[in-house]
């Protein structure tokens, strides 16, 4: 037997308009944040970053492809990982079936982590994905764009996160959060490697051959971009979350 609320159609049906109106407001505050975002002052970008992708080394500028906007994800992935984050693999499992259609709209979008290329490659061709990730293992684009730190930032707190300063290394004296000790060893590396890197996206323009930083969010703010996740908001028992529960798409016991 149910513990859940039940009721008839016309219950339902009363009780879904009054959500409809809560919707439909939350969509225009989402929308009117759209033209915030969209009215933030553009950057311009003069450093000459390079990147390792399969077609050889590009400049920040080539990434765009012929486009006048590009999307980065920044992908937690660290030079001697094993493995992709966790959480990173689970939102760009959804980036192949969009990606295409972006490309067909003047939006480039990448994933770039400082993995060497082939280490990437391996992993995109184990997981199924075709979107384009690029290297930035020689280049100084994860730190700039505050989702790669130094073992020296670490030590010190000097680490900038979500437009926050971030605390010191945790003491070795004070327990590792459990969820980072399992994903660091999912991606066979240790805490302390593993958050030395974070999860993020920049937004890119191009005009006239000078290339903008538009945008970037961190942390919750990719919430957005998870698909599985707008998903479960809609699903019965919601995210009914109780601890990580995801795993990369190959992992999963057959159901």
């Amino acid at each position: 037997m149910t513990t859940h609320t039940t009721g008839t159609r016309e219950d339902w049906i009363k009780a879904r308009l009054e959500l409809l109106e809560a919707e439909k407001a939350l969509t225009r505050q989402s929308d009117a944040l759209a033209l915030q975002r969209q009215a933030l002052p553009w950057v311009r970008v003069d450093k000459a970053y390079r990147f390792d992708t399969d077609d050889g080394p590009a400049t920040l500028n080539e990434l765009f492809r012929g486009r006048s906007q590009l999307l980065v994800y920044h992908f937690m992935f660290g030079p001697d990982w094993k493995a992709g984050c966790p959480s990173c693999s689970m939102i760009a499992d959804g980036f192949n079936g969009f990606a295409v259609h972006l490309a067909h709209h003047d939006v480039m979008l990448w994933a770039v982590s400082r993995a060497p290329l082939a280490r990437l490659q391996a992993y995109k061709q184990r997981l199924g994905w075709t979107f384009p990730w690029a290297s930035s293992s020689a280049a100084e684009f994860n730190f700039d764009f505050d989702v790669s730190y130094t073992e020296a930032q670490q030590r010190s707190g000097d680490m900038a996160y979500n437009f926050r300063q971030r605390g010191a290394a945790t003491d070795d004296a004070v327990p590792v959060p459990e969820p980072v000790a399992r994903f660091a060893a999912t991606c066979g590396t240790d805490p302390q490697s593993f958050s030395r890197d974070r999860p993020g996206m920049s937004a890119f323009a191009l005009e006239d051959g000078v290339v903008y930083h538009t945008y970037s969010t961190y942390a919750r703010g990719l919430d957005g971009l998870w698909g599985a996740y707008q998903w479960l908001d809609r699903a019965p028992k919601g995210r009914n979350e109780h601890g990580i529960w995801w795993r990369r798409n190959d992992e999963y016991e057959s159901r």
